[in-house]
């Protein structure tokens, strides 16, 4: 199986695509306010939950979407929500992507895209319009990560920051938060094992293969031990609504 679908059949019952409940996305985006006619994009947009989301609340504006992995249910509940015609999905690395400015930029756990933190943030910075607004949301600690976090996650101690460096990266590249979420360990459990189920269940009723079967089992129990192992109550993840404030010393 392609990795890609893995992730597919991973967020068949949750393809927001972040430990993020649908109600809590549904406030972020309320958040935004783009005029008629704007445009949007999301740089690294999986399923193109939060996108479609913007558009639905906002019939006015149109959106791109952008991941090197386009699955192909983000086109077909695009259809199925008759925002086709408002939205264009490009298969493409996102982070060397470059198609102008737009007026809302969305980069939400793609920050992997670009490297850390801070480079998705001069991404995003180079895609937003002087003035525009942005929503992103990115992995942070909890507190001082443990040994078994790092090593079920497989990162080092300097991949993530604490919530105050979050902030902190995001004043120093010329934004204000209007508004934040952390979520919360009901939302990551929903979000790990929602991954983990979708794909227990289709190995176990629809894979077509053996193989196929054992891949997606393999995929759930990897994804399921690092969360449970290490992660859980340790990694945390949050989500900003971001202004531009730097109009004035932006080259």
């Amino acid at each position: 199986m392609e990795r890609s679908e893995i992730f597919d059949i991973a967020h068949l019952r949750h393809p927001i695509g972040a430990p993020v409940a649908p109600e809590r996305l549904r406030e972020l985006v309320g958040w935004l306010s783009p005029s008629d006619g704007a445009r949007a994009v999301d740089l690294g947009c999986g399923e193109g939950e939060w996108l479609q989301e913007l558009l639905l609340a906002h019939p006015g504006i149109t959106g791109v979407g952008i991941d090197h992995m386009l699955p192909a249910s983000a086109a077909r509940r695009a259809e199925e929500r008759k925002l086709s015609d408002r939205v264009c999905w490009i298969e493409t690395d996102a982070a060397t992507w470059d198609d102008g400015v737009f007026d809302v930029v969305l980069c939400i756990g793609a920050s992997h895209a670009f490297g850390r933190l801070e480079d998705m943030l001069a991404a995003v910075r180079r895609r937003l319009r002087p003035g525009g607004q942005a929503l992103i949301g990115d992995s942070i600690w909890e507190g001082a990560p443990s040994a078994s976090a790092l090593a079920a996650l497989e990162v080092s101690a300097d991949a993530y920051p604490d919530l105050v460096g979050f902030v902190r990266a995001v004043r120093e590249h010329g934004f204000e938060p209007s508004y934040g979420h952390v979520s919360t360990l009901a939302e990551w459990d929903d979000y790990h094992f929602s991954w983990t189920g979708s794909l227990v269940d289709w190995a176990v009723r629809e894979a077509p293969t053996t193989e196929d079967r054992d891949q997606a089992l393999a995929a759930a129990r990897g994804n399921r031990d690092a969360w449970l192992s290490g992660a859980r109550r340790e990694l945390g993840f949050a989500t900003f609504v971001l202004h531009d404030i730097a109009v004035s010393t932006r080259d």
